[in-house]
C-alpha cells in the first residue's frame, strides 16, 4: 500500500500550505464514495478530492474533470447543510494512521458559529468520511453507515459518539524505536521488512523493504536504526514506480523500485496521474456496468449464433448428393417397391459406376420418396442463401458490439450517457422512465479536442454517436478523416486538407490509442478525405466505407496523445 501513513504526513503538509485558512466554497459528490471540495484560499480554487474507495481510497488537491448526478445524494446535502463556507482551520493527521483531521469552523441557520470536524480515514475496503459535532463528539452523518452488528468497537451511524479507530498499541512508535528492538526483530526467523510491518506503527510494507536496502550492513541494528531515520527523513519527490511489473508511488524516489515512470511537482499531481486512468475505469464500470454486461451477452449470443449457422451452411454442401439421390430414384423408380426402406443402385455418374444406397420412406410411394430428395435439396438451395445473408448480418453485427465494448473501455463517464443514448436507440437498452414521462432532448455530441505540434486542430469520437457527427456533420468533405484499419476504433478529423506528415503521424497515434490496437506496435491506421468516406443506407452507427486511403503505421502512445489533448 503506497498511501502508507509516512506517505499521508507529506500529504498532510501540501495539503495545509494550499487549503488551511480557506473557504469551503461548493461541495458535490460525483460517485458513491467520492467527494469533491471547492475550497478558495489565497485567491485561489482548489479541488479537494477525497475518496473512500475500496482500492483507490485517498485525499488530494484534485485537476481531474467530474460529472455530479442531477441529484446530489443525501450525505452530499447534509455536508452542505453543516459546513460548506466553513473554514478550514487546520488539518491534523492522527500520529502513525493513515487517518486525518478536518477542523472546520462555520456559522448555523441562525448565524451562531459551528465548529465540526471532518475525519477521512483511509484503512482500504474499511475507508470512510465522517463528518463529526466537535462539542458533543457524535457523527452527524458519513459515507458508509457501520452498525454494531458489523463492528463490535464502534457504530459509524448519525448520532454515535465517534471513536477513532483502535489504536496500535502492541506496535513502537518510530521515533521511540530503538538498537534493542532492532536486535530483537533480527533475531527472529521472518525476514526483517515483515518485523518492522508487525512491531513500528505505520510502517508499509514498501516502506520496510526500503529502510532494509538502505541499511548499509543488513545484520547490524545500528546501521539498520540509522538507515531507519535517514529515511524518515527523505525530502519529497513525488515518485511513480514500477517493481516487479507492479506500478507503485511513494513521496520520495524509491531505491527498491527497477524503473521510475516520472516524478512531478506535487504529490496530487502525482495522484491524477496515477489514478487517472484506474480511477475512470472504476467509474465508468460503475455508472456503466449494465452496459458491460449486456454488451458481454450480446457478444457472446453472436459468436453463438455465427458458429451455429457455419455449421448449417455446412449441411448445406449436402445439397448436391440429395439432388443426386433424387434423379437416381427417378431413373430406378421401376425397381422400388413400397413399403422398401432402402435400395441400392448404380450411380451413373460415376466414370467406376459404383454403387450408393438411398435410404427411403416405406409409407411412400417410389414417386414420393423421389420428389422428398428434390423438395429437401431445394430448401437447402434456398437455406445457402438464408444462412449466408443471417452470418453477413450476425458478423456486422458482432463487429458494431466489439466497437462499442471497446469504446467504453476507453470511456470518460461524461461519454457512457452518449453510448446508453446509443443503445437504447438500437434496441439493445431499455431507456428509463423519467418524471413526467418527457422525452429527453438530444444533445450535441461532446467530441475531444487535440492540437498537434505545429497547431492544427485534430477532433476525436470516442464513441459512436459522436463518431457519425464527427465524420458526417462536423468534418468538411476536404478535411482528413483517420481510422485504425481493420478494427473498431475512433473516427479522427484532421482540419486540414494537407496536413504535415508530423500532424498525420500524431493523428495516426490518436486514431490507435483510441482503438482496440491501442497496446499493439506498428497499427495500420488508414486516412482519407472525408469526401471518399461514406455510410452505407441502413448502416449501424460508426459504421462506414471509404477509399482513396494512404496507410501510416505507428506505435500508440499514451504519453504522447494526452500532450496533445486540449486544455
Amino acid at each position: 500500500m503506497a498511501f502508507d501513513s509516512l506517505f499521508l504526513s507529506a500529504m498532510t503538509q501540501e495539503l495545509t500550505e494550499k487549503l488551511v485558512g480557506g473557504r469551503i466554497m461548493r461541495i458535490q459528490q460525483p460517485y458513491s464514495q467520492e467527494l469533491i471540495f471547492v475550497v478558495r484560499n489565497q485567491r485561489k480554487n482548489h479541488k479537494l478530492l477525497i475518496s473512500a474507495h475500496p482500492t483507490y481510497a485517498r485525499i488530494q488537491i484534485s485537476d481531474l474533470e467530474t460529472t455530479n448526478p442531477a441529484v446530489p445524494p443525501n450525505f452530499c446535502m447534509i455536508l452542505r447543510k453543516y459546513i460548506e463556507s466553513a473554514v478550514i482551520e487546520s488539518i491534523e493527521q492522527v500520529p502513525n494512521e493513515r487517518i486525518l483531521k478536518f477542523n472546520l469552523r462555520g456559522k448555523n441557520e441562525i448565524g451562531d458559529e459551528r465548529l465540526c470536524d471532518l475525519y477521512v480515514e483511509i484503512m482500504g475496503r474499511y475507508s470512510n468520511i465522517l463528518l463529526v459535532d466537535k462539542e458533543k463528539g457524535t457523527i452527524i452523518d458519513c459515507i458508509k453507515h457501520v452498525s454494531m452488528a458489523y463492528n463490535s468497537y464502534r457504530t459509524l451511524l448519525p448520532n454515535a459518539t465517534y471513536l477513532l479507530p483502535p489504536a496500535q498499541t502492541e506496535k513502537i512508535a518510530p521515533k521511540d524505536l530503538t538498537v534493542s528492538d532492532i536486535e530483537a526483530m533480527l533475531a527472529d526467523e521472518l525476514p526483517l521488512a515483515k518485523r518492522l510491518v508487525q512491531v513500528v506503527a505505520g510502517f508499509s510494507p514498501l516502506f520496510a523493504r526500503e529502510v532494509v536496502a538502505a541499511a548499509t550492513d543488513k545484520n547490524d541494528p545500528n546501521a539498520i536504526l540509522i538507515a531507519l531515520k535517514e529515511s524518515m527523513k527523505q525530502p519529497i519527490v513525488p515518485t511513480w514506480t514500477i517493481t516487479n511489473n507492479k506500478e507503485d508511488f511513494y513521496h520520495f524516489e524509491l531505491a527498491t523500485s527497477d524503473t521510475v515512470v516520472k516524478k512531478f511537482d506535487s504529490l496530487s499531481e502525482l495522484l491524477d496521474n496515477f489514478y487517472a486512468d484506474k480511477a475512470r475505469r472504476d467509474r465508468v464500470h460503475q455508472i456503466g456496468k449494465d452496459i458491460e454486461h449486456m454488451l458481454q451477452l450480446e457478444i457472446n449470443k453472436a459468436e453463438l449464433k455465427i458458429t451455429k449457422l457455419n455449421q448449417t451452411l455446412e449441411e448445406t454442401t449436402k445439397a448436391d448428393d440429395i439432388r443426386l439421390q433424387g434423379e437416381l430414384l427417378t431413373t430406378y423408380m421401376h425397381e422400388i417397391k413400397k413399403g422398401m426402406s432402402k435400395i441400392r443402385v448404380v450411380n451413373y455418374y460415376d466414370d467406376e459406376g459404383k454403387e450408393v444406397t438411398i435410404t427411403l420412406d416405406p409409407l411412400k410411394t417410389p414417386s414420393q420418396n423421389a420428389q422428398a430428395y428434390f423438395n429437401k435439396y431445394q430448401k437447402l438451395k434456398t437455406a445457402v442463401i438464408i444462412v449466408a445473408e443471417q452470418i453477413a448480418k450476425t458478423e456486422a453485427e458482432l463487429l458494431y458490439l466489439n466497437s462499442v465494448a471497446e469504446q467504453v473501455h476507453t470511456a470518460s463517464p461524461a461519454d457512457i450517457d452518449e453510448i446508453r443514448d446509443e443503445l437504447i436507440e438500437q434496441g439493445y437498452l431499455r431507456a428509463k422512465k423519467t418524471k413526467n414521462n418527457r422525452v429527453k432532448k438530444a444533445k450535441k455530441p461532446n467530441l475531444h479536442r487535440y492540437v498537434s505540434s505545429d497547431g492544427t486542430e485534430m477532433f476525436v469520437g470516442r464513441n459512436n454517436i459522436q463518431n457519425d457527427y464527427l465524420t458526417h456533420r462536423f468534418a468538411h468533405k476536404m478535411d482528413t478523416w483517420l481510422h485504425v484499419k481493420d478494427l473498431p476504433g475512433s473516427h479522427v478529423i484532421v482540419k486540414s486538407l494537407e496536413p504535415s506528415q508530423e500532424t498525420l503521424e500524431e493523428a495516426a497515434n490518436i486514431a490507435g490509442y483510441y482503438s482496440k490496437a491501442s497496446l499493439s506496435s506498428q497499427v495500420p491506421v488508414d486516412y482519407t478525405l472525408v469526401k471518399h468516406v461514406h455510410k452505407p443506407n441502413g448502416a449501424k452507427p460508426g459504421y462506414v466505407i471509404y477509399d482513396h486511403q494512404t496507410t501510416l503505421f505507428v506505435t500508440p502512445d499514451k504519453e504522447l496523445v494526452e500532450s496533445l489533448e486540449a486544455k
